[in-house]
């Protein structure tokens, strides 16, 4: 079935404050979008709504196909759950090995973290963007979200980011 609406609106949200975080702040990064990670090995896969390279963006650069005996596994993929999903989809993250997922709920952005048992733990900050408080971000994906214009609120966004201290 494809995307809603909302759904999409909010992940292109999400994902482009990211990126301006990245860009500002001058932080490699390698955008793989919903791209398709599997492993045969444990049969599992996913296409996450967004999913980002940045401490690892060396080690995928002319990526063509994911392979995990080759590539490590997205460092950020993002989850939108305004809709059901059938699938539960933290499991085949922690099966991938992708150490931060954040999810959006349409109100709600949490940041879960693998831990060594393969379960995800909510934490306050983000280890992709320690010095980013995420309360304030998550306001800004709200405004993305509102009547607001959106232009405006990139603007606001990227002077809010360059006036943070720098990691």
């Amino acid at each position: 079935m494809p995307p809603l609406p909302e759904q999409e609106f909010a992940k292109t949200a999400v994902g482009g404050l990211v990126e301006i975080v990245a860009l500002e702040w001058n932080i490699p990064m390698r955008r793989f979008g919903s791209a398709t990670f599997r492993r045969e090995d444990t049969q599992g896969g996913l296409e996450p709504d967004e999913c980002y390279y940045l401490a690892n963006e060396d080690k995928v650069r002319g990526m063509k196909r994911f392979d995990p005996a080759i590539h490590p596994a997205p460092d950020l993929a993002i989850e939108i759950d305004i809709t059901r999903r059938s699938v539960p989809r933290q499991p085949i993250y922690a099966g991938l090995g992708v150490p931060e997922l954040w999810r959006y709920n349409g109100k709600r952005l949490t940041i879960l973290l693998l831990e060594d048992d393969g379960t995800y733990i909510p934490s306050v900050n983000s280890p992709s963007f320690p010095k980013l408080p995420m309360d304030q971000f998550e306001q800004f994906v709200h405004r993305m979200e509102s009547d607001e214009e959106q232009t405006s609120v990139l603007r606001a966004f990227r002077d809010w980011i360059r006036a943070l201290p720098t990691p």
